[in-house]
């Protein structure tokens, strides 16, 4: 006949007694013995309050309080005293569930009580090689082990860090008590009263004692490793949920995780946050007619914290706050979505906006960042999202203006034009960014040249401007660190074959379809090689420009 489980608790407490009392309470009701333990630097007044909330409670013990410090073995002695004081007292307990003050039962404890009777030998208690599965982060592993921790790593971090970094450079490295096997786990498990009283009665208990002493965060390895020595069966999970980051800190829960706690089919969850009355008042669920021994599901939950926290490291995509500004080409996307840039088209083809916009599934921007004025899709006063189309505003932040005129318009594209006449300080931002569709047509920033009605001297100086604005934007697109995709022309072949270039532009904007016979009205370029070599000739080397005829001017291109 299988022995009914009679549960023991462990509970250690430092802050918000009266939660915990709280917590104490309901275990006992539920029929469990518990030892408490309360880390000696909590205030007395405080402990004082919750003895006497707990007075008429007859399966309670207090055990003598410790100071407990993250990282150091007082945890670990906290964890002896109560579980020596727990097994001596209560002689009918079958099973050991280690918890803290801020442990939350989720599914009625019957349940729990009756998935242990169904495994009565099992241990269940993470534990895995120290050696085969990389637990920490920071490069403390395997050292934990091997290296002395004299000095908290709260407390002195800079001691702690020399006397890390001085063992390391003498070559220290202490020798693991023969037979043991260094493993590492969750702080909070659930041992029969078998494997408990073996590691509490082990004949080495002194020797291990005294070797984890000085061993980094014993309390996640001294039971997991000891254990492996006792226990019949190890169920290498724990029952409590609980998930931490990089720093050792738990994750804490709060009344809008309600539904995924819920779900998540776990006995306990840990850490709550004291202000979650929601949680407390919804926990733990009632009892069923008949308890449940349905298996935890914590994958989900974890999966979901899993990608909270990425998103908390590396943002969203195209998203830049202040909170969290990646370093130049380190962001988890530059923009959120792809976009199209469109150089040089205007200056060929006057009403190329407006012939584009009525071809494409998306917002057509004008000269987003002309020096003067910023063209927004039928020129609002206002852009998407309240952008100002003032450029004194745009300007000061640049990057963050197109990132988030992407970011705020999804899911539809954004399309604008650009020139050699336009601030450049984004050439190399867009240049880099995947999600980026550059259009390039070199040298059309001599046609508006061309056609103007300056004096010749300020052409030429004009025109020395506009080119190495150019060629300064053509360094970025044709840099080794080139990630958009980029399709360019230089001046003589698109004028000469338009209607296969809007073609390609149009398929890369993902229009998908043909251009119409009717192409967008093209400035005339009659006597544009002739202007070119009088440019020449004042000094001035067009370059990008492709092939014109000095002695026979072009024409307008034909389709």
């Amino acid at each position: 006949m299988t022995q009914p489980v009679r549960l023991g608790i462990v509970m250690l407490c430092h802050d918000e007694l009266a939660l915990a009392a709280r917590m104490v309470r309901l275990w006992v009701e539920s029929g469990a013995a518990i030892a408490v333990h309360v880390d000696s630097r909590s205030p007395q007044a405080h402990v004082t309050r919750m003895h006497s909330e707990l007075a008429d409670l007859r399966q309670l013990v207090f055990v003598r309080r410790r100071p407990c410090e993250w990282g150091m073995f007082g945890l670990v002695q906290a964890t002896q005293d109560a579980a020596t004081l727990l097994l001596e007292r209560f002689e009918d307990i079958t099973h050991v569930l280690l918890l803290s003050g801020s442990c939350l039962p989720l599914r009625p404890i019957p349940d729990l009580l009756a998935y242990l009777a169904r495994y009565p030998r099992r241990d269940f208690i993470e534990s895995v090689n120290a050696a085969d599965v990389g637990w920490t982060m920071g490069g403390l592993n395997e050292e934990r082990f091997t290296l002395h921790f004299p000095f908290s790593f709260r407390r002195a971090r800079r001691r702690f860090d020399m006397a890390v970094a001085l063992q390391r450079r003498l070559g220290v490295r202490r020798r693991v008590p023969q037979g043991l096997v260094p493993h590492l786990g969750s702080q909070w498990w659930c041992l029969t009263r078998e494997t408990l009283g073996a590691i509490l009665n082990d004949p080495r208990r002194v020797e291990y004692d005294n070797y984890f002493r000085n061993v980094w965060v014993p309390d996640e390895s001294y039971f997991q490793t000891i254990a492996r020595r006792h226990s019949v069966r190890i169920e290498s999970r724990s029952l409590t949920l609980a998930k931490f980051d990089g720093q050792g800190k738990p994750y804490t829960f709060y009344d809008d995780h309600r539904q995924m706690l819920a779900e998540s089919g776990c006995f306990i969850a840990r850490k709550i946050w004291p202000g979650a009355q929601g949680l407390y008042a919804y926990f733990p669920r009632p009892p069923a007619p008949e308890p449940s021994i349905a298996e935890p599901r914590p994958a989900r939950i974890r999966r979901l914290i899993d990608r909270a926290v990425a998103r908390r490291r590396l943002g969203r995509p195209g998203l830049y706050m202040q909170s969290c500004y990646p370093r130049n080409d380190s962001e988890n996307g530059k923009t959120s979505a792809p976009y199209g840039v469109l150089y040089g088209f205007t200056d060929l083809f006057p009403d190329f906006e407006e012939w584009l916009a009525a071809r494409v599934d998306a917002d057509v921007h004008g000269h987003l960042f002309a020096p003067d004025t910023v063209e927004f899709a039928g020129r609002p006063p206002v852009g998407p999202g309240a952008l100002p189309a003032r450029p004194g505003l745009r300007d000061l932040d640049e990057r963050g203006f197109l990132t988030s005129l992407i970011r705020m318009t999804q899911p539809r594209m954004q399309i604008f034009q650009a020139s050699a006449r336009d601030r450049d300080n984004l050439d190399w931002f867009t240049a880099t960014d995947p999600n980026a569709r550059v259009f390039v047509i070199t040298g059309v920033w001599a046609v508006p040249l061309f056609h103007s009605d300056m004096p010749f001297d300020d052409i030429r100086r004009t025109a020395a401007v506009l080119q190495q604005r150019e060629l300064h934007m053509l360094g970025a697109l044709q840099s080794i660190w080139l990630k958009a995709r980029l399709q360019s022309w230089n001046l003589a072949d698109f004028a000469a074959r338009p209607a296969g270039a809007l073609e390609s532009v149009l398929h890369g904007l993902g229009a998908g379809i043909a251009p119409p016979g009717d192409l967008p009205a093209m400035r005339d370029l009659t006597g544009f090689g002739r202007f070119l070599q009088r440019l020449r000739n004042a000094g001035l080397r067009p370059k990008k420009m492709g092939d014109f005829s000095v002695d026979e001017p072009a024409g307008k291109a034909k389709p």
